[in-house]
């Protein structure tokens, strides 16, 4: 197309300009407006619009005419009222819509949409245009939006000495050195019942330290008594595992995070328990009647048998974690009657869902409702690894975010458009990614987005970013691999890359333990070393507690708006606003070349990771980043970086 058209949206509910944004409340009212250069000659244009066909095969393409409305900087205005609340026709699960624009020129007509924030392309390229409406009601956490998350892998972050082995299990007592238990090759069986040590009370103890990140919230691994070192196959839901110090130690853990203005957030494994559990109790290391032993056994009826007893759903066809139904109404009267109230009554700030995909929509939204009744600001994030506004899961449409099931979700789609971007110089698809998630996303969900660049499900990002391709390597190789000085040291300048550009876009930065000391790590289990506390990266540590420093101060990148202004293979600048005039605005710039950089201002402006103040240049050196306070309305444009 060898023109382009824009669109703009004012939003009624919001009384502002929201053309950033593709979703709503479904009771808002949208002035829309397209922007068509004169030399089209248009004569027509109107939107057609439809509702997702999986969700309502039945609903009917609307077209909505739109009228000219004048003339602006040379191009010819068209303009229509929607009124949101007539898509829906008070069916408030219609929530997700699709539409596209039809112009019709003096010598051709053109079909419009795409997922740019306000650039509409043509659909044959790009698609059609999505559009979500969410429940009016749709609020989530403040306190979550602050600060930095700190993700802790429990056995692997400290060990205070205090707790005591379990007789089936063992302890790899070289922390430095030692190498996780690992499988012959992946997928293999593996009791993971070698622990390193760390627990609940070694936390407690390095608090200070965690604080010193930036953190608000820290998101821990499973804590429930189980017989792996990484806890998600539940024995117990109601008891906190006695090698990491049981009950005692998680509430010490609430209190004294807290202290320090730190929230605590636990990983809910509610999609599958552990064969060796009280509910299940395949082992028969548990007094009672488990599903396995007796089809009388109140937990029964949450397992799906094939063959009685030994052939039964699993999460994924491992057999030591039996599926749970997640809507058996005796299921959820536990998790919600008992479980959920326990933890958060003793101070549980929220939950991280595991495998939120395989959990149904009546759980979900029974466990929020549950969660918001005890703590209406406490946050329910789900593992999702697709975008969550349009995702299809067991050939459902998942309606995550329209202000029922989640608070928000995992950010995957950012953490693979990053890497891409600081390895391999792809734009096109951070460009597509951050643009587009953040305009199809509801607002109050974006600004909830965990952005991570690792997990205990991930490489090490510091092993992706300068280490070895893991390829056909066996477990055995992949266990001892690390990386030269040379990789090493250029792994940690992309991280600190990777890192600045994370901890700014919309959503809450959160860090894997180790990830700010430099630990290196495979896939599973390699990626779950002890942390290296006699063998830190100073230099990238002073990094992350920067950027946490100014994540933690900064209001703007708690909730502010976002706009991509430069995405190249050597630059990428976005900007992040305030809602209405007034104030200041951020300037971030990742220079992602080897060359320095100069920014200069015809106003004064502050560089907020360099610390220098009331400045009117700036020379960004290569391969860092800058993030800038402006005057409000400096205006900047693609052209200032010509």
């Amino acid at each position: 197309m060898f023109f382009q058209v824009t669109e703009h949206k004012f939003s009624k509910h919001y009384n502002c300009d929201m053309s950033l944004f593709g979703a709503f409340p479904g009771s808002d009212t949208l002035r829309l407006q397209i922007d068509i250069p004169r030399s089209f000659g248009t004569y027509y244009a109107e939107m057609q619009i439809y509702a997702d066909s999986l969700d309502f095969p039945d609903d009917e393409l609307k077209y909505i005419p739109f009228e000219w409305s004048g003339i602006e900087n040379g191009n010819d205005v068209y303009s229509a009222v929607l009124d949101l609340e007539t898509l829906t026709d008070g069916n408030k699960a219609k929530g997700l819509f699709y539409y596209r624009y039809k112009i019709s020129g003096a010598e051709e007509e053109v079909f419009l949409g795409g997922e740019k924030p306000t650039v509409l392309s043509e659909c044959g390229e790009a698609g059609d245009r999505q559009l979500l409406l969410f429940d009016d009601s749709y609020r989530t956490s403040e306190a979550f939006k602050e600060g930095i998350i700190y993700h802790i892998f429990v056995d692997r972050f400290f060990r205070s000495g205090k707790c005591k082995v379990r007789g089936d299990a063992f302890i790899n007592p070289d922390w430095d050195n030692g190498i996780p238990q690992y499988a012959e090759y992946p997928g293999a069986p593996l009791k993971n019942n070698m622990f390193f040590g760390g627990d609940l009370w070694g936390i407690i103890e390095k608090l200070d330290y965690i604080a010193s990140l930036g953190t608000k919230t820290i998101y821990l691994s499973p804590v429930f008594e189980a017989a792996s070192n990484h806890k998600y196959d539940t024995g117990d839901y109601l008891k906190v595992d006695s090698m990491f110090g049981g009950d005692e130690a998680l509430k010490a853990l609430f209190e004294e995070a807290g202290k320090r203005g730190i929230n605590v957030i636990l990983d809910g494994v509610f999609n599958h328990t552990g064969s060796d559990s009280i509910y299940f109790n395949r082992e028969g290391n548990y007094k009672g009647k488990g599903a396995y032993n007796s089809p009388g056994s109140p937990y029964y009826d949450w397992y799906s048998f094939t063959d009685y007893p030994d052939e039964y759903e699993c999460w994924w066809g491992v057999d030591i974690l039996p599926r749970v139904k997640s809507d058996s109404e005796s299921y959820m009267k536990f998790i919600f009657g008992k479980v959920i109230p326990k933890w958060m009554n003793m101070g549980a700030g929220g939950w991280r869902l595991d495998v939120a995909d395989e959990l149904s929509d009546a759980f979900l939204t029974s466990l929020r409702k549950t969660v918001k009744k005890i703590n209406p600001d406490a946050p329910v994030i789900g593992e999702v690894w697709e975008d969550a506004t349009n995702k299809i899961s067991y050939g459902r449409r998942r309606p995550y975010l329209r202000g029922h099931e989640l608070d928000s979700v995992m950010n995957y789609p950012l953490r693979d458009a990053v890497i891409d971007y600081v390895r391999n110089g792809n734009f096109k698809k951070l460009e597509t990614v951050t643009g587009g998630l953040y305009r199809r996303c509801p607002k109050q969900a974006s600004d909830c987005m965990m952005n991570f660049l690792g997990t205990h499900d991930t490489q090490r990002i510091l092993t992706v970013l300068g280490g070895r391709e893991q390829g056909e390597l066996t477990n055995e190789e992949l266990s001892t691999l690390r990386m030269s000085v040379f990789q090493r040291k250029d792994a940690v300048r992309l991280l600190k890359l990777a890192y600045a550009l994370t901890a700014a876009v919309p959503g809450v930065p959160c860090v894997f333990y180790g990830d700010e000391a430099g630990l290196e790590g495979y896939r599973d289990p390699f990626c779950r070393r002890p942390f290296p506390w006699n063998n830190i990266e100073e230099g990238l540590l002073d990094y992350y507690r920067k950027i946490g420093e100014i994540r933690k101060s900064e209001s703007l990148l708690n909730n502010g708006l976002f706009r991509n202004i430069v995405c190249r293979e050597d630059l990428y600048v976005f900007e992040r606003s305030a809602f209405g005039k007034g104030g200041y605005k951020l300037l971030v710039v990742i220079n992602r070349s080897e060359r320095t950089l100069p920014l200069v201002f015809d106003k004064k402006v502050d560089e907020l990771i360099s610390g220098e103040k009331g400045i009117n240049e700036i020379e960004l050196e290569p391969m860092t980043a800058g993030y800038i306070r402006l005057p409000a309305d400096y205006e900047i444009t693609e052209e200032n970086f010509r």
